[in-house]
């Protein structure tokens, strides 16, 4: 039985980890504003905007895995964004990660072999109208990724990251308010269809299993092909 630190475990992605998670026996604590409404074994109360003052200190010593999906999705023309929503998206995706991970790296070295999941989005690489701002921070959480990849090899910790394309969950709001807008949204993608939560989740529980035992550093596509095909 494996401890898991689930950062946003209360809707979306986050909570599609968390149960599969707790349905493969192991331990689930979960961190977000809100508590979930699936089965865990202790939630902190935990804002990105202000994650310096959530405590972890009820954790268990020993961490096997952490999932940061915390996020946002701030679509707007670049003359309509101040430096605001900059450091906002900033602050959720990129400096909230650096805490919890901080805050925890005890935990996850004290583990014999341990995994961080990031979040990114495909709008990083391949470049999209009204995401300046988000991909300005899911770039930040790139580099992140394979800066510590590399720092915590020896600890045999790995840190990847996801970069999904718009997925079916809470976080897409009105992106996705109803049937018409969602059919438009997958007839972008190549596979005809936007993500779900348990399409991401596939590849998150991947990345924190053994069978994922030798991916590090890497920023993997989950994206119905709109990264990287025409």
């Amino acid at each position: 039985m494996k401890n898991y630190l689930i950062i946003g475990a209360s809707s979306g992605i986050g909570e599609a980890v968390s149960k599969q998670l707790k349905e493969a026996g192991n331990n689930v604590y979960s961190a977000s504003r809100n508590e979930p409404k699936t089965t865990v074994d202790g939630h902190i109360n935990f804002d990105a905007t202000a994650a310096e003052s959530a405590d972890f200190s009820s954790l268990p010593e020993t961490i096997h895995g952490i999932v940061y999906a915390a996020g946002t999705i701030n679509l707007k023309p670049f003359n309509r964004l101040k430096s605001e929503d900059y450091l906002r998206d900033l602050q959720v995706n990129v400096l909230g990660a650096v805490h919890v991970i901080q805050e925890n790296l005890k935990r996850l070295k004290a583990a014999d072999s341990a995994s961080v999941v990031l979040f990114s989005t495909v709008a990083v690489q391949t470049g999209m109208s009204f995401h300046s701002s988000v991909s300005v921070a899911k770039g930040a959480v790139e580099g992140l990724t394979r800066s510590l990849a590399a720092e915590l090899a020896a600890s045999n910790i790995r840190v990847n990251a996801i970069a999904p394309s718009l997925t079916d969950t809470p976080l897409a709001g009105n992106l996705l308010a109803n049937e018409e807008k969602k059919e438009a949204a997958g007839k972008r993608h190549p596979l005809g269809r936007v993500g779900t939560a348990a399409d991401i989740a596939a590849m998150v529980m991947l990345l924190l299993s053994e069978n994922g035992s030798w991916i590090t550093g890497q920023v993997i596509g989950v994206d119905g092909g709109m990264g990287s095909l025409k």
